[in-house]
């Protein structure tokens, strides 16, 4: 929730390895999913926002594009 292009990064380029999401742990591989495109990212990212109790900006397609151009390199928490 609070980093976007974080979100979009893991969903474009899959997370692997040990991970901690509201203080607990997990290790274990989502692989990035290629068969979407940059609105239905979007569209799923500001689903997952403002579903289960939680309340985030809308994930707009020009944010997934700007992710998807800087490539896979960029290591978790650093944009």
């Amino acid at each position: 929730m609070a980093n976007k292009a974080r979100a979009i990064r893991i969903v474009l380029h899959g997370l692997s390895g040990p991970v901690t999401v509201n203080g607990q742990s997990f290790n274990s591989v989502m692989p990035p999913v290629l068969q979407l495109d940059d609105d239905q990212i979007a569209d799923v990212l500001t689903y997952v926002r403002n579903s289960w109790g939680n309340q985030g900006d809308a994930v707009q397609t020009e944010e997934v594009t700007a992710v998807r151009a800087k490539g896979p390199g960029l290591k978790e928490g650093v944009d």
